[in-house]
């Protein structure tokens, strides 16, 4: 399993990496607001751009965000049986959610963004019609390649989870961890 396992540390680091630069887009972002406030109301200037900067951060900050939140296993569970399952029960749950729900989502959202979202946007170069506004189609390239990263850590899951099935792997504390819900 050694190439496995170092394609699954491979996409973590580049994950990781994403997610640092997701937490600096949310720190630009309320530091574009407040400029942006500083103008409108100190200075009596009103332009939209600062305005659409601050939603393009914050939107990317989201999408890349959301492999590093998989990464760290901090995603959002219904709990039905979860809690109640043995660290092996948990594995093979995740694996099955992993395989039968996120990765055919991720793919299916990835491909259809790129075609309906990002291309036609970037054929025609698209521009805000709002004067002053920013370029559309750099943030809308932000879709599918936040889909595309998230199917890539759903990968590097997988693969963790049928290495620790089979023997050759472990998995890291963080990764059976689970919160349960306050009672």
């Amino acid at each position: 399993m050694g190439f496995w396992s170092k394609l699954s540390a491979s996409i973590d680091r580049i994950n990781q990496l994403l997610g640092k630069a997701a937490s600096i887009m949310i720190l630009l972002s309320c530091v574009v607001s407040a400029v942006n406030a500083l103008l409108r109301y100190g200075l009596d200037i009103s332009n939209n751009w600062p305005l659409e900067l601050q939603w393009y951060l914050f939107s990317a900050a989201v999408m890349l965000g959301a492999a590093y939140t998989l990464k760290r296993n901090e995603h959002v569970r219904v709990d039905l049986i979860y809690s109640r399952l043995s660290d092996r029960g948990r594995i093979w749950v995740d694996l099955f959610g992993l395989v039968l729900f996120l990765m055919p989502a991720c793919i299916l959202f990835a491909s259809l963004s790129w075609t309906t979202l990002f291309y036609p946007s970037w054929l025609v170069m698209e521009h805000s019609m709002n004067s002053g506004g920013l370029a559309r189609y750099p943030i809308k390239f932000v879709v599918p390649f936040g889909f595309f990263m998230l199917s890539l850590q759903g990968a590097s899951e997988i693969i963790k989870r049928i290495g620790v099935l089979t023997g050759e792997g472990t998995l890291a504390a963080e990764d059976l961890h689970y919160e349960k819900p306050m009672q």
